[in-house]
C-alpha cells in the first residue's frame, strides 16, 4: 500500500479485465478511488458503471455517476479497446472497422468532450491513454488495429500540446501484448507455437503484465510526474528498439 494517488478520484474504462483490472488494482493501492467503467461489470470488485464509451449518453451517464459517487474527476485513463482479427486489411469487414475505430478512437473523443471541460474548470487533470506497440511498429495483418492505435498516440501528442497551458497532462502507454482477454483475437489463435513465435519478437521474452501496465499508469498519473506531457511510453519488453 502507498500513497502515490492518495485522494485523487480517477475513471478507467475498459478496468474490470486485463491491463485495465491491473491499473484499477495499482491505483486503489495507491490510494486513489476509481470508478470502473465497462460493458461487463458482473462480480467487479470496486465502484462500477456500466459503460459502452463508444455511445455518448453511456459517457455522459459515466461522468454523472462518478461526480455523484465521488464529487470530483482527476484522473481519466482510456483504457477501453478491441482489435479485429488477423487478416488481411482488404478483408477485414466495414462491421469490424467501424467498432475498432469507435472503441479505440471516438470513446477518446467522447470521454475529453465531457471530461475536458470539468479539468479546464478545475484548472487541473490527467488524461492516460492506453494505446499499443502496434502504433508504433506496426504488425501485418493487423493494420486497421493498428492505425487506430497510431491515431492514439497522435492525438495524445496534440491533447498535451492544446491542454498544457489549462494545467492538465495527457499521455499514452504503449503495452507490447499480454495475457489479457484480447490475446488470442491479436496472435490469431493461441497454442504453444503460435506463443512461442509472438513471444521471440519481445526481446524480453514475456508479455506484458497488468501489473506492468499499473505501474507505468501510476507514475504517469501521479504528481511524480507533474513535468511529463505527450509521452508515449513503450512498456515493451523492448518490442519496438
Amino acid at each position: 500500500m502507498g500513497d502515490r494517488l492518495n485522494g485523487k478520484v480517477a475513471i478507467v474504462t475498459g478496468g474490470a479485465s486485463g491491463f485495465g483490472a491491473g491499473i484499477v488494482a495499482k491505483f486503489l493501492a495507491e490510494g486513489a478511488k476509481v470508478m470502473i467503467a465497462d460493458l461487463n461489470i458482473d462480480g467487479v470488485a470496486g465502484e462500477p458503471v456500466k459503460t459502452n464509451v463508444a455511445v455518448n449518453d453511456d459517457v455522459a451517464a459515466m461522468v454523472e455517476q462518478t461526480l455523484k459517487v465521488f464529487g470530483r474527476i482527476d484522473i481519466l485513463v482510456n483504457n477501453a479497446g478491441t482489435t479485429h482479427l488477423p487478416a488481411p486489411m482488404e478483408d477485414v469487414t466495414e462491421d469490424d472497422f467501424d467498432k475498432v475505430f469507435a472503441v479505440n478512437c471516438k470513446s477518446v473523443y467522447l470521454t475529453a468532450k465531457h471530461i475536458v471541460p470539468l479539468f479546464k474548470a478545475q484548472g487541473s487533470g490527467c488524461i492516460l491513454n492506453v494505446a499499443s506497440t502496434a502504433g508504433v511498429s506496426p504488425r501485418p495483418r493487423l493494420n486497421w488495429y493498428n492505425a487506430s492505435k497510431g491515431w492514439m498516440n497522435n492525438a495524445t501528442k496534440g491533447m498535451a500540446v492544446e491542454l498544457a497551458p489549462e494545467g492538465i497532462r495527457v499521455n499514452a502507454i504503449n503495452p507490447v501484448a499480454g495475457d489479457t482477454p484480447l490475446l488470442k483475437s491479436f496472435m490469431g489463435g493461441d497454442t504453444p507455437e503460435i506463443r512461442a513465435k509472438f513471444l521471440s519478437t519481445i526481446p524480453m521474452g514475456r508479455f506484458s503484465t497488468p501489473e506492468d501496465m499499473g505501474n507505468a499508469a501510476c507514475y504517469l498519473c501521479s504528481d511524480e510526474a507533474s513535468m511529463v506531457t505527450g509521452v508515449c511510453m513503450e512498456v515493451d519488453g523492448g518490442r519496438c528498439i
